[in-house]
């Protein structure tokens, strides 16, 4: 693939709003109240009514219709509503479309949601259940009779190459669930608010799939998350000041398949995010140098070290001594593994608030953000500047 020109998105489009419910085990209410909750959060943030919004972006796994939410939220006529496929790869993708749409006069207030019961609910953790006969799913046929019937140990497979071939142990994992628990431990919104871990405690977590323990693997969580995407002119005349879409991208690899891909070559890397930052950087002119902060999807720790690794932030096999130098702020909210799962766009707001400053654990001078979405699918990446 040749380097991206720089992208056109570029300081057009930004996010003016953010709104979240609480992050919950059981949440006592249905997928389309939470997503209507989180929506009227993020607008009243935006400092808008319903009535401003005219388009809506959402995740092909929610139960709730972009329809079903403008009209339960109140909102009018709708001129654009999309929906991004594969699960948690999704979640900057659905800023990327929001952004598309406003750049190019489809809409002018876009809001991008996604809200589960993932804990009281349907949990995704418990692996496949049933699935229809599809063309995508044949892949799975290859892995579910040899026992191969969840997300974890699909990634362990991966996770256990990656050691091998570095000659590491499981402990370079630990470094990333230790860092996010940290910063959920300051975080009055995370579920393990005031609970950190050290390195001993992830070493004693129970084994799930080797070479992952518990404290690998995100918990389960039900609530909803919302953002409200505008023009960067629109957007400065509203409540805050406005986190402005740098640039956006989404990445397949060759041979690309969902949380299945042992056959795309070595499974130490990801080829997926490997397109997502050469389109990001590309798009930009920007490098790992320019981050202040990486809001890395982490359903797994072992595929946080894999991005930092395919961003350039370290040589190969070394993110996990990066991550325990703290050379650059991770997962500052808590990640998915201390606040909250919900499919990466809790990872999104926390961008936003690090730009305008008001994040919990704010990084001095925060102003450029990477955010990435679920990896071993196809995914997304958004770079997230102040306005200044």
């Amino acid at each position: 693939m040749s380097v991206r020109d720089r992208d056109r998105l570029g300081g057009v489009a930004a996010i003016a709003g953010i709104g979240a419910t609480e992050f919950s085990k059981d949440s006592g209410r249905s997928e389309l109240k939470l997503a209507v909750e989180a929506v009227h959060t993020a607008l009243e943030d935006a400092g808008l009514v319903p009535a401003d919004v005219d388009g809506m972006v959402t995740f092909t796994m929610d139960t709730s219709p972009e329809i079903t939410v403008a009209q339960a939220a109140g909102i009018g006529e709708l001129s654009f509503f999309s929906r991004v496929h594969y699960g948690g790869g999704a979640a900057c993708a659905t800023v990327l479309q929001a952004a598309m749409a406003v750049a190019t006069g489809q809409a002018d207030v876009v809001v991008c949601y996604r809200a589960f019961n993932e804990r009281s609910g349907r949990r995704f953790g418990s692996g496949v259940q049933h699935r229809e006969p599809s063309a995508e799913g044949a892949a799975l046929g290859w892995a579910l009779p040899f026992g191969l019937l969840t997300p974890a140990s699909w990634v362990a497979m991966a996770a256990q190459r990656y050691l091998h071939t570095y000659g590491l142990t499981p402990e370079v994992f630990g470094h990333v669930a230790v860092t996010d628990r940290r910063y959920a431990a300051t975080n009055p919104a995370a579920y393990f608010h005031g609970k950190p871990i050290t390195l001993a405690d992830h070493a004693a977590s129970r084994w799930i799939v080797e070479p992952l323990r518990l404290l690998d693997c995100c918990q389960e969580t039900d609530g909803g998350q919302a953002i409200v995407v505008t023009s960067a002119e629109r957007a400065r005349d509203l409540r805050h000041p406005p986190a402005v879409i740098v640039s956006a991208a989404q990445g397949a690899g060759r041979a690309q398949e969902q949380m299945t891909g042992f056959y795309h070559g070595p499974l130490t890397g990801l080829p997926e995010t490997g397109v997502v930052a050469r389109r990001l950087w590309g798009g930009s002119g920007l490098g790992p140098g320019d981050i202040d902060v990486a809001i890395l999807y982490d359903h797994f720790t072992p595929f946080v070290l894999m991005q930092l690794e395919e961003f350039g932030f370290c040589p190969r096999g070394e993110a996990g001594a990066f991550v325990a130098a703290g050379e650059l702020p991770l997962n500052t909210h808590g990640g998915q593994l201390g606040e909250a799962y919900l499919h990466g766009m809790n990872g999104i707001a926390e961008a936003v608030r690090q730009v305008r400053g008001s994040a919990v654990n704010q990084v001095a001078g925060a102003s450029t953000v990477l955010v990435t979405a679920g990896t071993g699918v196809p995914t997304s990446g958004l770079l997230i500047g102040s306005s200044d």
